[in-house]
Parts: structure tokens; C-alpha cells; sequence
């Protein structure tokens, strides 16, 4: 008798500014799906943060807005290592259990650990990294402090919170006057470069500290690198391993969030990226030192700088819920690496199941 399939809840939407985004990434691991041994269980999220358990009609309908009239409005239950799915109009109604949680939320509330942390409680297994990775990783002021101790290269940045800027604008601009020109600013706590400013000028410093402060509390002035950027992608957990790294080449000044995503960008994705054996092996080797020492798991994107005048390595950021849209680096990485989408999709749920069996002998649960 053929073991019963195991229920994967895609989870979709959050309330973060990403929303749009977290839907059309959810496609890719809906089509991706091996539907042989997982059954498919579809649940968004609206911006308000309601629960709707979705049907595939349903989900294959929905634009770029997981709304009140979705589906089924559903809480969240543990059921001893399950998740269970209430309706409260009518909590006797039958709902199916979900095995494992497949979370694709970019930004907060989803990438932040806040998600990680409701799964755990629920002891449900999930895929990619845990409560501790996902809250350092999302703090980009946090996940550089973290790499530049472990002794991984970052862009010398400053921090400014809103308290700072209000009290100390003087010392701000004069921090960020040694950092060299021009400068980037971008939010701490945000993702696919929302909020991200370009300034040369103090007056286009002031102005790009403002717009990011307006999304975020706490902002980062980096030095601007004249560089390429590269892309890795990683998968695993206590062995994890680095892809082939790609290249960004940008349509605009930099790649900026309507570059990442507008129809009309000129962006273009050089996989592999043309660099030299040495650097490409290097690059790979830091990608996996940075997955390590910021306690990843399961799959992250690492983003990289490499100065032109110097060949200098930097890493940007890592992204733990990178994107899975039809443009996006992390699955195309893999492809070209010899891991198509089915199995990249399968392979993620693997490691997500590994990293909760672990998880209960440790703490006794499983003896």
C-alpha cells in the first residue's frame, strides 16, 4: 500500500509591503509541487493578517490581492504535530490538516521569524530557516554586525533610527560624509529593495533618509560600491551547499524594487555569472561561511558585491525567503546548477521535515 500523501500548506500574501510579490512566488512552488506524493493545501493571507483556506479555483483566480473573500476565513491549531485549520463561523466543520508549511512571505511578518515563531508553538515542520536566522537576517543592520564579526566582508554602513535623525542630524550627515560619495540608504527591515534611495548630494541624503524612515524605524547608510552584483543560492542544513552564482546586470542606476518587477524592466540575469574559476569558487565558499554563521537552514539567496576596480568581495545581504517568481535568481540558480523545479521544491520539503525531526530529539519530543 502506497504511503498517504503528506498535506503541504502553501502560505501566501502577509501583511508586509511584499504582498504582491509573496503570490506570484507561491506559483512557482504550486506548479512545482510533485502532486504524486504531496497533496496541495492553499493558504493566504490578507493584509490585515485574517487566514483564508483557499481552494486551487480560487487561488488560481486571485490577482495581486489575497482579500476577506478568498476562501474559508480559518485560524491556525496545533494538532499534536500538525496544523490544524478551524473555521470560527462553524468550528465542527471539517478542514484538512496541514503536515508541513511551505511559507512564501517575503518581508515582515513572514521573513522576520514572526511566522517561523507561530510554527513552532504549532510544532509544525516548515521550510527554510528558523525563528533565529529569519529575525537576523531580516535586520540587515543586525545580519552585517554578525557577518563583520565571523570575519565575512560587508559595505562599511551606518545606522540611523528615528530618534537619531530627530535628535542628531548634524552627526548623522557628518557619519555619513566619511563613508565616501554617493551613498545608498535603504530601510533595515525590508526586502526586494523597497524604500532603497541613491544620494550624491546632502540634499538627496536628507531626502532618502526620510523616505526609508517613513517605511522603517532604523535605516542603513552604505557606501555605494561601483560593482557587479552576484547572486548564490543555498540549500541545505548541516551540510548546506552553494549554486553556480549569477549576475545582476541592471536596467537602471541600480536594482531597484519596479527593476526586480515591472514587466517593462531591462534587468538582465547572466547565469552563469563570467567570472574567473578562482572568484566563482570563492564566492561559493563565502556564501556557505554566511548560511553557517547566521544559523540558516534549508535555503537562502546570498547577494554579493564585487568592486571593479579591485575584485573585493562584499556580501549585501541574505534573503531567506528569496523570490520564486518566473525572473527570480534562487530557482533559476538551481536550474542551471542541475536541480529543476520539482526537485528543488521536493528537496526544500525534505529538509524542512530533517530539520523538525531533529529538532524533536533534541528536545525529547521524538524518543
Amino acid at each position: 500500500m502506497a504511503a498517504p500523501q503528506l498535506r503541504v500548506g502553501v502560505v501566501f500574501g502577509g501583511r508586509s509591503g511584499e504582498h504582491p510579490i509573496s503570490i506570484r512566488s507561491s506559483r512557482y512552488v504550486v506548479a512545482s509541487l510533485d502532486r504524486d506524493r504531496f497533496e496541495l493545501v492553499l493558504v493566504g493571507i490578507d493584509r490585515a493578517g485574517g487566514w483564508h483556506l483557499c481552494g486551487e479555483a480560487q487561488y488560481q483566480a486571485l490577482d495581486q490581492e489575497v482579500t476577506a473573500t478568498a476562501g474559508i476565513p480559518v485560524v491556525p491549531v496545533p494538532r499534536g504535530g500538525r496544523c490544524g485549520l478551524v473555521d470560527p463561523g462553524n468550528p465542527a466543520r471539517a478542514l484538512p490538516e496541514i503536515d508541513i508549511v511551505f511559507p512564501i512571505l517575503h518581508g515582515p511578518y513572514g521573513e522576520d521569524g514572526t511566522i517561523q515563531g507561530l510554527l513552532d508553538m504549532l510544532d509544525v515542520p516548515y521550510v527554510g530557516v528558523g525563528v533565529l536566522a529569519a529575525a537576523v537576517c531580516m535586520d540587515k543592520d543586525v545580519c552585517k554586525r554578525l557577518l563583520r564579526d565571523a570575519g565575512v566582508p560587508v559595505v562599511p554602513f551606518e545606522v540611523v533610527t528615528t530618534r537619531r535623525w530627530e535628535r542628531e542630524p548634524a552627526t548623522v550627515r557628518a557619519a555619513a560624509a566619511r563613508l565616501g560619495s554617493p551613498l545608498f540608504v535603504k530601510p533595515a527591515g525590508l526586502g526586494s529593495s523597497l524604500g532603497v534611495g541613491k544620494a550624491a548630494t546632502p540634499a538627496e541624503l536628507d531626502a532618502a533618509i526620510e523616505r526609508a524612515l517613513a517605511l522603517d524605524t532604523k535605516v542603513l547608510i552604505e557606501r555605494a560600491i561601483d560593482g557587479r552584483e552576484i547572486e548564490v543560492a543555498v540549500l541545505g542544513n548541516d551540510e548546506p551547499r552553494a549554486s553556480l552564482p549569477g549576475e545582476i546586470v541592471p536596467g537602471e542606476a541600480f536594482y531597484s524594487f519596479a527593476d526586480k518587477y515591472a514587466a517593462s524592466s531591462h534587468a538582465r540575469l547572466l547565469i552563469p555569472a563570467p567570472l574567473p574559476d578562482s572568484l566563482r569558487d570563492t564566492i561559493r565558499d563565502l556564501a556557505v561561511r554566511a548560511f553557517i554563521a547566521l544559523a540558516c537552514s534549508g535555503m537562502a539567496r546570498v547577494d554579493f558585491f564585487v568592486e571593479k576596480a579591485t575584485e573585493q568581495l562584499y556580501i549585501n545581504e541574505l534573503n531567506t525567503i528569496p523570490g520564486f517568481t518566473s525572473i527570480s535568481m534562487y530557482p533559476k540558480l538551481w536550474e542551471a546548477s542541475g536541480i529543476p523545479a520539482r526537485a528543488l521544491v521536493t528537496q526544500l520539503i525534505e529538509l524542512a521535515l530533517d530539520r523538525h525531526a531533529t529538532r524533536r530529539r533534541v528536545d525529547g519530543r521524538g524518543r
